[in-house]
């Protein structure tokens, strides 16, 4: 028993002390590396160091056993079974921490260069699965179990399994073509066939997530919403038209209407938010004539969809001022009614 402590005392020994320098080191070495990453202007050196700085506390103290082991008079049966144990913690945790950190980057990245990638849950899903299942792939291999039969019952069995997740995989397709056909992406302002239209939160594995202006959520399955007619407002650009009908009485000139129009809009522009003065506001004697009335279209640009609401607004009520400033008529339906008299009906 005295001679079983004796032969851990020394590994033990060379264990914590070894972990105790590894971590001092790990310390001073990271107290380098934040200094030097304030100097940056980048992110990513900074999300590198965020994310090693919990697993590097792991893999000191890994290191530290193995050394302890390495030294130590266990029989080669249980040297085997504890090097073994502790590469497959190493791997798995490098395995973890990689896809984590990769995964931030890859998002931090993409959204400082402006690049056409999406950012969404299902492209950062996909990326940290195919790290993580690398790592098992390695941890399968260093543990001495062929991969290759594996794969080929993972390929059988796939097939079931296929069948038993059908509407799985479907919308996982879906979000993937999603991606790839870049129809519908994140920030888009979109409107289903359902009615229901708002901002493109998140595209993840199974579903696509939508904020309506009111602030509700509208959560509809990847497979539905590639199937459904789908009206994105920010394709080809955000940039877009607005229509606006103005109806004036019968005694109104034409020209003078056109003319007060035009110049009010132009007046809005740089006050009303959303309001574009490129391309130059055009008014249109279309449709033309009412049943009691002259009616016109406006034709201005806006910025966005959402800018849609607010700049009519602002438009209708200067127009109506202005309308009513010139003593122009606004119209309103009305019927001329004939009653006959029965000069043979008699009381």
């Amino acid at each position: 028993m005295n001679i079983n402590l004796k032969l851990m005392l020394m590994p033990s020994i060379v264990t914590i002390v070894g972990t105790i320098i590894l971590l001092i080191i790990r310390g001073i070495a990271f107290r380098f590396f934040n200094i030097w990453a304030k100097r940056t202007e980048t992110r990513i050196d900074d999300i590198i160091i965020k994310s090693l700085r919990i697993p590097s506390i792991y893999w000191c103290i890994a290191i530290g056993l193995y050394t302890g082991i390495a030294i130590s008079e266990l029989p080669e049966r249980h040297l085997f079974y504890l090097t073994k144990a502790l590469h497959v913690i190493v791997i798995l945790s490098i395995t973890i921490a990689t896809a984590n950190l990769l995964g931030k980057i890859f998002r931090s990245y993409v959204q400082e260069s402006g690049l056409p990638i999406p950012t969404t849950g299902l492209a950062y899903g996909i990326l940290k699965g195919t790290i993580i299942i690398i790592g098992l792939l390695i941890i399968l291999t260093d543990i001495g179990i062929s991969i290759t039969p594996l794969i080929t019952a993972l390929g059988v069995g796939g097939l079931a399994v296929a069948l038993a997740l059908q509407d799985t995989l479907s919308n996982l397709f879906a979000g993937i073509h999603i991606l790839v056909e870049k129809s519908v992406k994140v920030g888009d302002f979109i409107r289903l066939e359902t009615g229901h239209e708002g901002y493109v939160e998140d595209i993840t594995w199974r579903t696509t997530r939508i904020r309506m202006l009111q602030n509700n959520m509208v959560i509809i399955p990847n497979n539905k919403l590639s199937q459904s007619v789908v009206t994105n407002y920010n394709l080809p650009e955000k940039r877009m038209a607005l229509s606006i009908p103005v109806s004036v009485s019968y005694s109104a000139e034409l020209d003078l209407i056109e003319k007060i129009v035009v110049e009010e809009v132009k007046s809005a522009i740089g006050e009303v938010a959303g309001l574009l003065g490129e391309p130059e506001p055009v008014v249109r004697f279309i449709p033309g004539f009412g049943e009691s009335s002259l009616d016109f279209t406006l034709v201005c640009h806006i910025r966005e969809f959402t800018d849609n609401a607010s700049v009519q607004h602002e438009l209708r009520k200067r127009i109506f001022k202005r309308f009513k400033k010139e003593g122009i008529e606004m119209p309103f339906p009305h019927r001329v009614v004939y009653v006959r008299e029965d000069k043979g009906h008699k009381g």
